[in-house]
């Protein structure tokens, strides 16, 4: 995969949370931004505002429109992105991280801080 995009668009993206199991990004930009190649590992996408967007990886380019409010699964890829709308793109990525073998059944109750 190519670049963390926490690293090749620092401007847009920023990390709100990370442990050894997940890593949430959120994403803000405005329209006319893009972003450079980049990749995601699996994640699920929360979009905070509906949103236009082209997403471009070689010679491939799909435009994508979602609602705000809505939850998606986004599997492992690599692209650049543009904002294609009058409005801004806010969505929140929780990235997957390997998952951990073994827990203590104390580590389970309520969330982690």
């Amino acid at each position: 995969m190519t670049g963390d995009p926490t690293t090749t668009n620092p401007d847009l993206y920023k990390i709100v949370f990370e442990n050894e199991r997940v890593r949430v990004l959120e994403y803000l930009d405005g329209p006319g931004d893009s972003t450079t190649p980049h990749s995601h590992p699996d994640s699920v996408m929360i979009t905070l505002s509906g949103f236009d967007r082209r997403l471009s990886v070689g010679d491939q380019q799909r435009e994508v429109s979602l609602s705000s409010g809505i939850a998606t699964w986004l599997p492992a890829q690599t692209h650049s992105g543009e904002n294609i709308g009058k409005t801004a793109t806010h969505t929140i990525f929780v990235e997957l991280k390997e998952p951990i073998q073994t827990r203590s059944p104390e580590s389970a109750l309520g969330p982690q801080l």
